[in-house]
């Protein structure tokens, strides 16, 4: 069975607030013979993960861990959306600077990914990704484990080691990174051009003029905070 199962399997039991005795009942199998699939001790069988999936309301992938979305589905570029649409999940209520920082970050994250699309080379987009999208988990899983009562099985690495473990990630990202781009040549892809990262105050507010503000804020906004004691 996906080693991803059992935590899956718990994670959705507690989100549902019952007792393994009454998802056992629901079930039809024993609270022992359940807790040995969450803790991974026993494989269940197809009869069950399907059983499983019809309780819980979500795909087989989702319960397996091959798929993010309770439905299954798998993600293309089209099923995201974008940052800026509207929505009750892009408003944020109260104080004005959740909204700048975030308008900033943004916007800035268009001029970067335009410039990495110019350059066209895959592993470095992916270096990039890798980086950007760690800062964000990191930062999330520390606002998920403020509140003990989140339960942890939402994520497969334990609290306790994530955070070292990503920050240790964002450092090799980032000397893979300053690899690339001080040896440019690279026979399994594009060769980087350096003519693509010419790049002036004249060429941004040109090539991006309303986002331009935003990166050159941001700019000044991490160098303040690179500084402060």
């Amino acid at each position: 069975m996906n080693a991803d199962f059992p935590r899956i399997l718990t994670l959705l039991r507690k989100e549902r607030g019952i007792s393994q005795k009454q998802a056992a009942a629901e079930l039809n199998i024993s609270q022992a013979l359940l807790s040995h699939y969450e803790k991974g001790i026993r494989e269940c069988g197809l009869d069950f993960l399907v059983r499983t999936a019809d309780f819980y309301h979500v795909s087989c992938d989702y319960l397996l861990g091959r798929s993010p979305e309770r439905t299954g589905a798998t993600l293309s570029v089209d099923d995201i959306p974008e940052p800026d649409s509207a929505g009750k999940e892009n408003r944020l209520r109260g104080s004005l600077l959740p909204t700048l920082n975030k308008k900033l970050i943004f916007n800035s994250l268009n001029i970067t990914y335009d410039l990495l699309q110019k350059i066209n080379n895959n592993t470095l987009t992916n270096e990039v990704s890798n980086y950007l999208m760690l800062s964000v988990y990191n930062m999330f899983r520390t606002l998920y484990s403020i509140n003990p009562k989140n339960e942890a099985s939402l994520f497969t690495l334990p609290q306790n080691v994530s955070s070292h473990m990503a920050i240790a990630r964002m450092i090799t990202c980032g000397a893979e990174i300053i690899n690339l781009l001080e040896n440019p040549e690279n026979k399994k892809e594009n060769k980087i051009d350096r003519e693509q990262l010419s790049i002036s105050t004249e060429m941004l507010q040109e090539e991006y003029p309303l986002f331009t503000s935003s990166l050159l804020n941001l700019i000044k906004k991490s160098e303040t905070a690179i500084l402060e004691k």
